[in-house]
């Protein structure tokens, strides 16, 4: 049986209309042994995507119109882009409702917590202060900060571990959380840096950047898991 297909969902279209992801995504993809699948927002229906992927990863990028969940807007929002919006809500409403394996990085983990009616912070020092940078600015670039994993949850079997150092790279962050998520993570500041679906079979969302620590084995782990959860469900559905 071949690897299990993994659909990435890709940066928004550019100046020179080109779709483009981070080769740091593709590459952890298949070190954990799946097939990496870019999905452009190409279309508001993104259910003929779902008939070939085993699992799915909604990729970081730029910020989610504040219309989306009735927030305010503010200064520091940026790339916004109501194509892949459309294409990524829709995406994630059907996602909610299959068994797909499903992994949210940064924006990711933002955008599926928006589809379930959750707010967002719009700008994380305005509210949390600066204890904890989340990102370095002028120019934009990651950091690193410690985070706690929740023992007990799905995220600490995944990872084996309860603390460990996370790259960051965002401003933005989940203000509330609907009753159909946990809260997985904190950072010290009290931000939400990982959620987990309380009734899908595998759908977990992280606010850093995993793919950007490829030498290190315990954030490889997250995509080995979903790799494996895809190819779960691929050789459950095989066998029917």
């Amino acid at each position: 049986m071949r690897s299990p297909i993994i659909g990435i969902t890709t940066y928004s279209r550019s100046e020179a209309g080109e779709f483009t992801l981070p080769a740091a995504y593709i590459d952890a993809v298949q070190l954990a042994g799946g097939l990496p699948l870019l999905l452009p927002p190409l279309q508001a229906d993104p259910t003929p995507f779902l008939e070939v992927i085993d699992g799915l990863i909604f990729a970081g990028g730029g910020d989610i119109a504040p219309e989306r969940y009735d927030g305010d807007h503010h200064h520091t929002i940026y790339l916004v882009d109501e194509e892949r919006d459309n294409f990524e809500l829709a995406l994630a409403q059907q996602v909610l409702q299959r068994d797909i394996p499903v992994l949210g990085i940064c924006r990711g983990m933002q955008l599926l917590s928006v589809a379930t009616g959750a707010a967002l912070v719009p700008h994380v020092p305005d509210v949390y202060g600066d204890q904890v940078a989340h990102r370095l600015d002028n120019p934009r670039r990651p950091i690193t900060h410690p985070a706690q994993i929740e023992a007990e949850t799905r995220l600490a079997k995944i990872l084996q571990v309860t603390n460990l150092v996370v790259m960051s790279w965002h401003h933005q962050a989940v203000r509330t959380l609907p009753d159909c998520w946990q809260a997985a993570a904190r950072a010290d500041d009290g931000v939400v840096e990982a959620v987990e679906h309380r009734h899908h079979p595998w759908l977990v969302a992280v606010q850093w950047h995993p793919e950007l620590s490829p030498q290190d084995p315990v954030h490889q782990r997250l995509f080995q898991g979903l790799v494996e959860a895809a190819r779960e469900r691929k050789q459950s559905s095989a066998a029917l």
